[in-house]
């Protein structure tokens, strides 16, 4: 009897062990992202009223036409940025913020005289591989720059390059040069002379902005070398390794939709059990879009970073301060995939789906299995199917010149235009069964009814769809996925 009793008991504890391995594993991909209150319309409150208050336009000019539009000029950078905030451009995710925050501590703590006040940091939800300075001591990172990098001194270049910006005053002194251009006698003179004309305005007005526009551009690429300049005398101070060949990565970071995938697209597919036919991959229209296109080969993508003079330009003026033998901290997996998973949510929810899919068909290509990507394909497709019911497929599916695309991406549009409704239709209701959902946490099982209500349910009207997306968001009130609901309530 005792025999059996422990036997019965360690059977016990080996199967307590499984289920708390595996509600860890649920549990730490659940947290691997944020909650709904971590978007910046609720977490930046406090920030949009004291960048307000803080913001005050000074006065500069004693003439009252300048002093005016240099106001003007302020104030439209303080509501971009309470904008962004309102529309959840910006969210914050702790361990992404803390990983960069501490960046940005490192070089404040080595540079205080030139930094004496510590800096406000956002981060931006957008794909671009890009940072920004606003002015105010403010500087946002984008989360495709986070994806992009591959070590924590590249990400350091940048913040620093940003710092440098912010600094040097650069986009204060911009909102100078623009007041003092557009109430100049100049430029007035220039106006009047076009509007009192009969013939061309409209051309020679454009010769007019443009002319502001490349002298604009000159300077910038100063400002640009100088930021560069105080970015390395920064990272020196504070220890941080430099190495010139990131500005030649920077490089390759708009051309991400150019990388070829490895499989053919109904590898892709055929998990779900879904029909798939080469013939949707195919332009059937007639006409100049449908004539051969010659698709770069770009299978080494990451080699082809020298065609932008810039950055080349950079890179060469820079090599000198490159430090020497150094050993680079590569940024956690952890974090990048965090990132990369809410830039790809992002993408959904602009409606910028075949950017979305291409994405996860390259970490499917990666070999990540982490079924919360398929728990995003079913989104894709659901989406594209309301967005046909309601006449918007176009829209949804984000259309890209073939110049900046590979031959897939170009495919992956094709096959999002001429995808049958009823096709649709049986993609949306067969990935509803997939196995795939028992391993993902609730709320995303809720959002899988809340969308198939929204396409399936028989008396579906915007009242209808509003009592969905309420029904949802009480059940599943800290959820990211909350925002897309957002959508079907009313303004």
């Amino acid at each position: 009897m005792n025999k059996h009793f422990f036997t019965f008991i360690s059977k016990f504890i080996l199967l307590l062990f499984a289920l708390c391995v595996s509600y860890y594993s649920l549990y730490s991909q659940y947290n691997s992202l944020y909650n709904y209150e971590d978007l910046s319309h609720i977490y930046y409150l406090k920030q949009k009223d004291s960048i307000k208050k803080n913001w005050t336009c000074p006065d500069l000019y004693k003439i009252k036409e300048r002093q005016k539009k240099y106001k003007e000029i302020w104030d439209s950078r303080t509501d971009f940025i309470t904008s962004a905030f309102e529309t959840k451009d910006y969210v914050y995710e702790k361990e992404l913020f803390a990983y960069l925050q501490t960046i940005i501590d490192e070089i404040v703590a080595g540079n205080q005289s030139l930094i004496p006040t510590k800096p406000t940091l956002l981060l931006d939800r957008s794909s671009a591989a890009n940072a920004y300075a606003i002015g105010g001591n403010v500087l946002a990172v984008n989360l495709g720059l986070i994806t992009f990098a591959r070590y924590r001194e590249d990400l350091a270049m940048v913040i620093a390059h940003e710092l440098g910006h912010n600094i040097l005053n650069h986009a204060e002194n911009a909102m100078k040069d623009k007041a003092e251009w557009l109430t100049s006698d100049d430029y007035k003179q220039s106006l009047n002379s076009i509007l009192n004309s009969k013939y061309e305005r409209l051309s020679r007005l454009k010769k007019v902005f443009e002319s502001y526009s490349f002298n604009r551009n000159k300077h910038q690429r100063y400002k640009e070398g100088d930021a560069d300049s105080l970015a390395i005398e920064l990272l020196k101070n504070t220890k941080i390794p430099f190495n010139a060949s990131f500005f030649l990565k920077l490089d390759s970071s708009d051309i991400q939709y150019k990388q070829p995938l490895s499989k053919p697209f109904k590898t892709y597919f055929a998990k779900y059990d879904v029909p798939f036919e080469e013939s949707w991959l195919l332009k059937k229209s007639k006409g100049l879009s449908t004539r051969v296109y010659n698709f770069k080969d770009t299978t080494s993508i990451e080699d082809s970073l020298k065609t932008h003079p810039d950055c080349k330009d950079r890179y060469a003026k820079s090599l000198k301060y490159s430090s020497i033998n150094q050993i680079y901290t590569p940024i956690p997996t952890k974090l990048k995939e965090k990132a990369n998973k809410m830039l790809i949510w992002n993408l959904f929810d602009n409606e910028a789906l075949t950017a979305c899919l291409y994405r996860i068909l390259i970490e499917k290509d990666s070999g990540n299995k982490d079924e919360w990507y398929d728990f995003m394909v079913y989104n894709i497709f659901s989406g594209l199917y309301y967005a046909d019911k309601e006449l918007n497929r176009f829209n949804a599916i984000g259309i890209t010149p073939k110049e900046y695309i590979s031959k897939d991406y170009y495919e992956l549009q094709n096959m999002f235009e001429q995808l049958p409704r009823e096709i649709l239709a049986d993609y949306c209701k067969k990935m509803s069964e997939s196995s795939f959902w028992h391993a993902l946490p609730g709320d995303t099982r809720a959002f899988k009814s809340f969308f198939y209500a929204l396409n399936f349910k028989l008396e579906a009207s915007s009242k209808s769809n509003e009592m969905a997306a309420k029904e949802f968001e009480t059940s599943n009130s800290k959820s990211m996925y909350r925002e897309f609901s957002d959508h079907f309530k009313k303004k």
